[in-house]
């Protein structure tokens, strides 16, 4: 097996699959190539000479542009290229449409079907905060029903705690009212009582407006400052959706209820090699049965952004993409940031040179499809098919981000792993076998196996029957662990 992959005939580099010593020599394309510095697993060398100037080319695209003149068999990375990206540019609708000849699939999920037609694929207890100030009651109800109560027919129970809900001015008290009233609601949810303080500025006669409607049955109410024992209300209430619960149970449903969100990080040089791709073909595949994908991290997609412009559906969708796009940047601006200030140090030392290396890795989870629409943070989504969605690339808040739009299912794709998860099943994705091997109480999938030999379509299709496992209740390695947590985006000014 080679020693490294040249992903488009067009790429002027190579990436090593394992790594190479300074005076190893590779065959490229029939001619004998001699490394000239150490590369590291993931790492690029050049397969061509570079001028100085001249653009470097990955995935068929350019990741940046040579400092000085690269010769072949050198290491490409940070110490000699630079980003092309600058300032805000001006965009043209050129549609492009792949077509994609997927064939429909007979499979099923075990879910919950929830009262307005939605579905869960985990049946938990919850109890939603609306200020940070009542987390210590919160667990203490929490606390009590686990060891009071038969709660054997629940998947799991807990308090999400937050710091916020008060204090908080503009947009970012918007925002945290938007997100926990969508967290009430989440399909994965059997249960939820919502806790409030009752002198918050998240006032609950308000929340329950973001809630818009919910089912009556599965959300109780209670403000702490209103009832003399707000840990035995709390318990009472809690006592009830336990005994709703009882009555759910899982029943076959159709793949065009899931809603599955589209996030990586500790990226390295093989995410948009294995992984991200494998993401992306499972997106594609999904959208053909019916079903929703959503992609987020909005700053990982500068340097790609025209391919997910060009499949937008419409004009519409295409504006909507690059006001998505610009304002991002204007963010970054508006607080005086580096536009491009990524990748990370963990990405770089796995081989990740540039932005438009790192968003060029990143956008493949969205596959091949069209985008259908443009999702605000915590909206939900209403279109199947692939969205995006307006968040930043912090792991926790853009995985949280997506579950709040309504995905019932996360996957993560890493190069360097992590254990968190969200509040909604978070399936880690392996690229490389090494992380998967060395990190297996971390990791749930390994698509590091493309990389050793097997083909795409085998991967694909252990990687659905794994995803529809997970629906049906397989829990993945953070759930055991009890790593749940979320994370609202804050933006703003905090008296």
């Amino acid at each position: 097996m080679s020693k490294f992959l040249i992903i488009s005939p067009s790429d002027n580099v190579a990436v090593a699959i394992d790594s190479l010593s300074e005076g190893d020599i590779v065959n490229v394309n029939g001619t004998e190539v001699t490394i000239k510095n150490p590369i590291e697993t993931g790492h690029k060398f050049a397969i061509r000479p570079i001028k100085k100037d001249e653009n470097v080319i990955k995935y068929g695209y350019p990741i940046g542009h040579a400092l000085l003149d690269i010769g072949v068999g050198e290491h490409v990375h940070t110490h000699n290229v630079k980003t092309n990206l600058h300032d805000n540019l001006e965009y043209k609708y050129v549609p492009v449409y792949p077509k994609l000849d997927i064939p429909k699939s007979d499979l099923k999920i075990n879910g919950y079907l929830r009262y307005d037609g939605q579905m869960g694929i985990r049946n938990e207890l919850w109890i939603v905060p609306t200020v940070g100030c009542v987390n210590g009651q919160a667990q203490m109800v929490i606390d009590r029903v686990k060891k009071e109560l038969d709660t054997s027919h629940i998947d799991d129970i807990r308090v999400y705690t937050h710091n916020y809900g008060c204090s908080q001015l503009g947009d970012d008290h918007e925002t945290t009212k938007k997100a926990l009233a969508a967290l009430a609601k989440h399909p994965n949810a059997g249960g939820v009582l919502v806790f409030s303080l009752g002198c918050e500025n998240n006032q609950q006669s308000e929340f329950k407006k973001a809630m818009g409607t919910w089912d009556e049955n599965r959300v109780r109410f209670v403000i702490a400052q209103e009832v003399e024992d707000e840990i035995e209300t709390g318990f009472q209430l809690m006592k009830e959706l336990v005994e709703n619960m009882k009555k759910d149970k899982r029943e076959e449903l159709p793949l065009s209820l899931l809603k599955v969100g589209l996030k990586c990080g500790g990226s390295d040089g093989f995410s948009g090699i294995t992984a991200n791709p494998l993401v992306g073909q499972f997106s594609d595949w999904l959208i053909a049965q019916g079903g929703t994908t959503i992609l987020t991290e909005v700053p990982e997609m500068f340097g790609a952004e025209t391919i997910l412009m060009n499949r937008a559906k419409n004009g519409s969708v295409f504006n909507d993409t690059v006001s998505l796009i610009n304002n991002f940047k204007n963010y970054f601006r508006k607080f005086d940031q580096e536009i491009y200030e990524n990748p990370s140090p963990g990405n770089k030392k796995g081989g990740i040179t540039t932005l438009e290396d790192k968003s060029l890795g990143c956008t493949q989870k969205g596959g091949n499809s069209e985008v259908v629409d443009v999702l605000d943070y915590a909206q939900p989504v209403t279109v199947h098919g692939l969205n995006l969605l307006n968040a930043p690339g912090n792991d926790l808040v853009a995985a949280s981000a997506l579950a709040l739009s309504g995905c019932q299912l996360v996957l993560f794709t890493t190069g360097r792993g992590t254990p968190f998860g969200s509040f909604v099943p978070t399936m880690k994705i392996s690229t490389n076998s090494n992380l998967f091997k060395f990190k297996n109480n971390w990791i749930d999938f390994n698509a590091g196996s493309l990389l050793e030999g097997q083909s795409m379509e085998k991967v694909l299709k252990d990687f659905v029957n794994f995803i529809v496992e997970t629906c049906d209740g397989k829990l993945l390695k953070h759930e055991e662990t009890g790593f749940k947590e979320i994370a609202i985006f804050k933006t703003g000014v905090t008296l």
